[in-house]
């Protein structure tokens, strides 16, 4: 199997709001990028859905080195959590329902069969391919058609 390094990082203008994810995939000397946005998102969706577009990026199953500033993405797996919410109907320990279950979902399916490890990495530190996720993110938000506020006419002018 290929050994992948495999960069993410999700980014909201609002939150929610007009959100971007970023995405490098490493193997030997070969680096992608990927990028897109959303309208009306969250941040936490932009970090999950940066990590399932890495993934649906590759074209095998590979030993995977994660690397996501993102406790909210990596924490349910690194802490056991996605087991215990599988087993309780996607409910937390405190019974509410989790949020984004479907992305959730969508990621566990695409892990299967790859060999991953998960690594925190600070955000906004001196890793330069986390900085760069960041960076696409941003992009791909501005990249996004601005709205335009229109403003009714004053019907008290005389």
């Amino acid at each position: 199997m290929k050994d992948i390094e495999m960069y993410t990082d999700g980014a909201c203008s609002g939150n929610p709001g007009p959100g971007g994810w970023g995405v490098v995939l490493i193997y030997k000397n070969h680096i992608k990028e990927l990028s897109g946005a959303e309208d009306n998102t969250t941040n936490n969706r932009m970090e999950l859905t940066a990590i399932i577009k890495a993934f649906e990026a590759l074209k095998e199953k590979c030993n995977i080195k994660l690397y996501s500033d993102s406790s909210y993405s990596l924490n349910p797996f690194l802490q056991g959590w996605i087991a215990q919410w599988q087993m309780n109907g996607w409910r937390s320990l405190s019974k509410s329902p989790v949020k984004n279950v479907d992305l959730w979902e969508k990621l566990i399916d695409l892990m299967q069969g790859h060999n991953v490890e998960m690594i925190w990495v600070k955000g906004h530190a001196e890793n330069k391919y986390n900085n760069r996720c960041d960076e696409l993110a941003r992009k791909a938000i501005d990249s996004l058609p601005k709205t335009t506020e229109i403003i009714p006419p004053n019907t008290d002018e005389q």
